[in-house]
């Protein structure tokens, strides 16, 4: 029988998927048999990249590889890198992948979902897919070297067109709501005998209610003085982060005075001055003070009237 003449079979696609404890790198219908090859970034030992690769023939005769390698640590402290090289070293396609931690932000504040290409790239093309329920979709495609662009999300989302040129493909979502872009999002650098992919989960969460207690329970230091009232009423803010709360001060000064009994009615003070001469020299109230001294007011926590509560 003759013998049977196998061809050159090029590599022609490199694929790098990560499990919960595992990166896995395959390659198929090559010929000859290739050899593979891993790195990370940050650098790690080889000792720590020992890994576990089998390969198989089909009934042509064309091999597929595959190479496991336990993951190093936290999944998202490295970027995992798997080559498969040529027997005759004419050819190195790389993949990586790399899955980010996860963030999370309320909904209705600007965020930007970072995308970094490994190294410098040529020609490339990046692709962003939004999963949220196991159906992938694809929201936006850039061309570099066409330049041109698809985005569904027009509007809602965007790359920075700089940025891009740097090899920076961050998404950046606008206003993004809890229903509509909590998922996964996945970016994919894809060049000449390259591809890279970045996968992040995204939580949106749903923004805080605007009331907040303002009866005395919040940890205001006037708060503790019996008989004071602070909370004649609250004003909430949410132009930003940050959210200040400002009692209104004249309405909380009302309700001082009114808390303070008048000396007249006291039944406390049971003596009466006994000459018109003590009469005379009873100490007169400051004006504007209707009889409290500015010292007490101090001494009750009032003399700034405008805690500020920070709600994260």
């Amino acid at each position: 029988m003759p013998a049977l003449v196998r061809r050159k079979s090029l590599i022609q696609s490199v694929i790098v998927e990560i499990t919960d404890e595992m990166v896995t790198c395959s390659s198929q219908n090559i010929y000859p048999i290739p050899q593979v090859a891993w790195a990370t970034d940050p650098p790690s030992a080889q000792e720590a990249l020992e890994n576990s690769t089998t390969k198989t023939t089909d009934h042509k005769g064309l091999f597929t590889v595959e190479s496991m390698l336990r993951i190093l640590g936290n999944v998202s402290n490295y970027t995992y890198f798997c080559s498969v090289i040529s027997a005759d070293k004419t050819q190195i396609w790389t993949a990586s992948r790399k899955n980010q931690e996860d963030i999370t932000q309320e909904e209705g504040y600007a965020l930007s979902i970072p995308c970094i290409a490994p190294h410098s790239l040529q020609n490339f093309s990046l692709t962003w897919t939004f999963d949220s329920s196991n159906d992938p979709i694809v929201i936006l495609r850039y061309d570099h070297r066409t330049r041109h662009s698809f985005n569904l999300w027009e509007g809602e989302a965007e790359l920075d067109q700089d940025l891009l040129l740097l090899g920076d493909g961050s998404l950046v979502l606008f206003k993004p709501q809890s229903e509509e872009h909590s998922g996964t999002y996945t970016c994919s650098f894809s060049g000449l005998q390259s591809r890279h992919i970045i996968q992040t989960r995204v939580n949106i969460t749903v923004s805080r209610t605007d009331s907040h207690r303002c009866n005395g329970t919040d940890p205001v230091e006037a708060a503790h003085h019996k008989g004071l009232n602070t909370a004649a009423s609250c004003i909430i803010r949410h132009d930003g982060a940050d959210r200040n709360r400002e009692p209104a001060q004249s309405d909380a000064q009302d309700e001082l005075l009114r808390s303070v009994p008048n000396v007249d009615e006291d039944s406390s003070v049971t003596s009466l001055p006994d000459t018109k001469e003590e009469e005379d020299e009873e100490e007169t109230p400051l004006d504007g003070s209707d009889g409290l001294q500015p010292s007490n007011l101090q001494r009750d926590g009032f003399e700034n009237t405008k805690p500020v509560l920070s709600i994260p």
